[in-house]
C-alpha cells in the first residue's frame, strides 16, 4: 500500500463531512461552491434571511478549494418552508 499524502487525507475527511450532511435529522441543508467573496456574501444573505434565533441557522462545514473557491454547507430548520 502506498503512503497517503496529507492533502489526500484532508480531501477524504472533507468528503466524509459532505456525505454526513445528507443525514435525516430534520435540518435543511444547502451546499454551495463559490469564489471567496461571493461565498461570504451568500452566507451573510442566508443568515439574514434565516436568522439563527428562529431557524438555528449555521455554516455546518466549509473548505477552501484551488482557485480561491469555497465549498460550504448552510444548515437550518425548515420551519416555514
Amino acid at each position: 500500500m502506498q503512503p497517503r499524502k496529507p492533502e489526500d487525507i484532508a480531501r477524504q475527511i472533507a468528503e466524509r463531512r459532505f456525505q454526513r450532511s445528507t443525514l435525516n435529522d430534520g435540518m435543511k441543508r444547502e451546499n454551495f461552491m463559490l469564489p471567496r467573496i461571493e461565498a461570504r456574501l451568500k452566507a451573510k444573505e442566508f443568515l439574514s434571511r434565516y436568522p439563527k434565533a428562529a431557524y438555528m441557522t449555521e455554516i455546518e462545514n466549509w473548505r477552501e478549494l484551488p482557485g480561491d473557491m469555497i465549498e460550504f454547507t448552510m444548515r437550518r430548520l425548515p420551519s416555514s418552508d
